[in-house]
């Protein structure tokens, strides 16, 4: 293992434990590594932050998991955190970035700031939608939090954290609409067609994917010239949802990638809650949210959640643009009736995509991985 102290430049560790966070750091490393060639980048992350050139001291961005299934994934995360923790205890870092997954990183914070390293944090924990409490914690914890939500420095400012609105890399990146079109010649036919995107996670597709297809057969059974598309984010997924429905129904196909392409294509997308509610809105295009869950997930979620919305667009707008199941526990009937709702009425579809034009507006002129860029580095520079 290479010690940061034996390089003459700044060292900077990034910290992510999903694929998610993986993503989110990548081009940020990047444009760190573009701009400063002299400093030393350490994560623990995945393949694309190893791709954007950071030097990897552990691989922890793998298949991430939610609620109570996830008991083996917290012991294997738990592993992980103490290794990080003395892998920090051997160098001297400068600055020290957690993405994402703040139950996972806190206790890194906490190492990471006892040896004396600044913490900017890479997208800021959902204390407004629950667990408040923390702020606490986070205060103790951070120098800084980038923000991907508007109204999150606001929030995070009056309760004493520093925080900066950087945008968010699902909505502020180039999208050519003409090369997105060259690119569908590889998707079915039919009309009206319906893309179902089932979420990234191994958890999240059991759990929804039934019923996306059921809503699918049905909707089918009113149109019968529909066509659907799965899109798997990965093998992994596409292999999980084979698993899952075997034979699919007839109109039915799946593709792996082509999230944009897919979305594009599609007339209504029905996708998991999820950062790909984010890129349907990229494209101001018609959608339902949707989770489903049981119905004790449910009732914990009334509980515990204190947003009015939970769907990201909604959350984003406060206002609800578009038509969320988010958790939901009663069956298709209603998703079905809503996907009809704005199927049958192209009134409806083009006031639900303004209200998501009006949304974007406040994402208007920012560069994420800039921005965020620029943060880090001005933090270098203070420290």
């Amino acid at each position: 293992m290479t010690i940061a102290s034996g390089n003459s430049g700044p060292a900077v560790l990034f910290t992510a434990f999903e694929p998610s966070g993986d993503a989110l750091a990548a081009p940020v490393i990047r444009l760190l590594r573009e701009s400063h060639p002299e400093w030393t980048i350490y994560a623990w992350g995945g393949e694309q932050m190893e791709a954007a050139g950071a030097r990897m001291a552990g691989h922890t961005a793998g298949d991430g998991a939610m609620g109570l299934g996830a008991v083996s994934h917290a012991r294997r995360v738990g592993k992980q955190i103490k290794a990080i923790r003395r892998w920090i205890k051997g160098c001297r870092l400068m600055v020290h970035v957690p993405v994402d997954s703040p139950a996972a990183n806190f206790p890194i914070c906490k190492t990471s700031k006892r040896a004396g390293a600044r913490v900017v944090h890479l997208a800021a924990p959902q204390m407004w939608a629950w667990g408040g409490w923390r702020i606490r914690k986070l205060r103790r914890l951070t120098d800084h939090v980038l923000c991907l939500l508007p109204f999150e420095p606001r929030w995070f400012g009056e309760r004493g954290v520093k925080g900066t609105f950087v945008g968010h890399p699902a909505i502020n990146r180039s999208l050519d609409p003409e090369e997105l079109r060259k690119r569908l010649h590889g998707l079915p036919g039919g009309a009206p067609r319906l893309a179902l995107l089932p979420g990234s996670r191994t958890q999240e597709v059991r759990r929804n994917i039934r019923m996306l297809a059921n809503v699918f057969r049905q909707l089918r059974n009113l149109h019968s010239s529909m066509s659907g598309v799965i899109v798997a984010s990965s093998d992994t997924v596409a292999r999980e949802v084979h698993d899952r429905l075997g034979e699919f129904p007839m109109g039915l196909s799946m593709v792996t990638g082509m999230r944009d392409e897919a979305i594009a294509w599609s007339d209504l997308a029905i996708a998991v809650s999820g950062t790909v509610t984010l890129d349907i809105m990229r494209q101001c295009h018609p959608m339902i949210g949707i989770y489903n869950a049981g119905w004790l997930s449910c009732l914990g979620a009334k509980l515990l959640l204190k947003t009015r919305y939970k769907l990201l667009p909604n959350i984003i707008a406060d206002d609800e643009v578009v038509p969320e199941y988010v958790p939901w526990c009663r069956g298709p009937k209603q998703i079905i009736a809503k996907a009809q709702w704005l199927l049958n009425d192209s009134r409806r579809t083009a006031e639900h995509q303004q209200g998501l034009r009006r949304a974007l507006g406040a994402y208007r002129g920012h560069d994420f991985a800039r921005e965020a860029a620029d943060a880090i580095s001005a933090t270098v520079r203070h420290s």
